[in-house]
């Protein structure tokens, strides 16, 4: 944490070869996460660019004894619920909703990650894909570390569970 400390003051102090060096190691992970809750590819670009934007507007919200990879998840989070807030009823947004639907038919496992409600995605997600560790995961939520663990679990039962049920979207065959 100490090297997140320094890193975080160095952002703070202006230096923009930190910042640069932390955005381009993050940023491409922040978009796939963001992908996983939102829309469209171009909706997840612009919830990156404002947690970023955010990150640097309000620093006074990081807290050393979490990780900085943490907080930027936990403000993508945050932002990405306010995305979805400002959509129409339908949830689509200015009629870019099919961008979603075909990116879940390409996989199998995709269809059945899609099954999943939006925290069960965003924890595995965020655990299995990030590699983010259940303190972080505990920081990004603002819950215990024990109901992380919990509700990582009932996310793989479910996953599991869609899976060997056959609820994923066969494709036809032809």
């Amino acid at each position: 944490m100490a090297d997140d400390r320094e890193l975080w003051e160095r952002i703070c102090r202006g230096d923009t070869n930190a910042f640069e060096g932390f955005y381009r190691e993050n940023a491409p992970r922040l978009q796939a996460f963001l992908g996983q809750l939102l829309s469209t590819p171009q909706a997840a670009e612009d919830v990156v660019q404002e947690t970023f934007l955010q990150l640097l507007k309000r620093p006074n919200g990081f807290r050393p004894d979490t990780s900085l990879r943490a907080y930027l998840f936990g403000i993508a989070k945050r932002r990405a619920v306010e995305w979805w807030r400002q959509q129409d009823p339908t949830g689509e947004a200015h009629g870019e909703g099919t961008d979603r639907a075909k990116a879940e038919t390409c996989s199998l496992v995709g269809d059945a990650f899609a099954k999943l409600d939006a925290e069960q995605r965003s924890l595995l997600w965020l655990r299995e894909v990030e590699g983010q560790s259940y303190a972080d995961l505990a920081g990004i939520l603002g819950i215990p570390v024990g109901t992380v663990r919990s509700r990582l679990a009932a996310a793989r039962r479910k996953l599991r569970q869609i899976w060997h049920d056959g609820q994923v979207i066969k494709k036809e065959s032809r």
